[in-house]
């Protein structure tokens, strides 16, 4: 990962000069990608201003919502290392399998009720089976004929003929992550390449669905293996991409890795924005441990997070994004219309959406 005294001998780079190219539509350098993410702390606010240049001519002050819900856990036959789902962790969390459709919906109504736009249903696994297939569609009709969102399905390797059917029930978009680069892939899971989840990416893009695909940060992986993801990532024309912060998981074989700082966190945002412009940049687990008290200035970077909890980690409290979101001069977006988050909404929904 980037180190502390990296930045130390990094020449400074106008990094305004950066968002006139990526505004351009021009693809920066590799040395100024690099560059951003050695900068010195110095050059922190002034990269964040690059960024929020870039953020705000495609998505103004504006920020989306969306709501996950861990709709099958554990039980996974793949060894992804920093995964407390997979085979090989010893994690003590909740494995059940597919929810009944009447607690998806429940799911989707408190989603709603949060003001999310987007509601997002995950099961684990490495690609769901033909029953367990055949209940999620259903799930989606239902959800899809009730409620005024966004479906996005996260279900692991997919085929063309499955992502077609996914779009025939209702589906919006399907998530699937490359989570780090080629070159770093197989250091994080075997059981699986990262060809394998590119041709998933492709097989949603051929049924005309939206792409959700990021990464997570903080797997040990180098500067060069961030670069490499984010331009896999542009080169793919993803159009959704969730940035994940690596929480170190006991009973997982990336339990002991070190923390990132928050500002190595911010300059990872500010990349990712340079690099895709206009594409909804999402600050996704890990954003509380990670970032810290510096949350807010992501949004500077990004214009999406996860309202709620996360697969196996909890978020925090939901009142607490309203209040960072209102008092950094943000607005909610829903159906693409801008909604102003008022202090104290959360109180207003009843003990049991609490």
């Amino acid at each position: 990962m980037i180190s502390a005294t990296a930045a130390v001998n990094t020449p400074c780079f106008n990094w305004q000069s950066l968002a006139d190219q990526s505004l351009a539509g021009e693809q920066i350098s590799r040395e100024a990608a690099r560059a951003v993410l050695t900068a010195p702390d110095s050059e922190l606010l002034d990269q964040l201003a690059a960024a929020y240049r870039v953020r705000r001519h495609y998505w103004g002050n504006r920020v989306r919502l969306h709501f996950l819900l861990n709709a099958q856990s554990g039980l996974c036959p793949e060894d992804c290392h920093y995964c407390s789902q997979s085979k090989i962790s010893t994690a003590a969390i909740e494995k059940y399998p597919l929810m009944a459709q009447e607690q998806i919906l429940a799911a989707a109504e408190r989603a709603h009720t949060l003001q999310a736009g987007t509601f997002c249903m995950v099961i684990s696994g490495r690609s769901p089976s033909a029953p367990v297939f055949d209940q999620v569609l259903a799930a989606v009709r239902q959800v899809k004929a009730r409620y005024p969102m966004k479906l996005c399905a996260c279900l692991g390797l997919l085929t063309a003929e499955q992502t077609t059917q996914l779009a025939a029930a209702g589906v919006d978009r399907v998530n699937h992550n490359l989570n780090t680069s080629e070159a770093y892939h197989g250091n994080i899971c075997t059981t699986h390449t990262y060809g394998d989840r590119v041709e998933t990416i492709k097989a949603v893009q051929a049924a005309g669905l939206t792409t959700c695909s990021g990464g997570i940060l903080g797997l040990g992986e180098g500067p060069d293996d961030i670069i490499d993801m984010a331009l896999s990532l542009r080169q793919l024309e993803v159009t959704s991409v969730p940035l994940n912060f690596l929480i170190p998981i006991a009973g997982t074989p990336m339990a002991h890795h070190q923390y990132l700082t928050p500002r190595q966190c911010l300059r990872i945002l500010c990349l990712f924005r340079l690099l895709l412009p206009s594409q909804e940049l999402r600050i996704a687990g890990g954003r509380e441990v990670q970032l810290r008290e510096l949350q807010p200035l992501g949004l500077y970077a990004a214009n999406s997070i996860f309202i709620g909890d996360y697969l196996t980690t909890p978020g925090q409290a939901v009142q607490a994004d309203y209040d960072m979101i209102y008092n950094a001069g943000f607005v909610l977006e829903q159906e693409g219309q801008p909604v102003q988050p008022q202090p104290g909404l959360e109180s207003s929904l009843t003990a049991q959406e609490q």
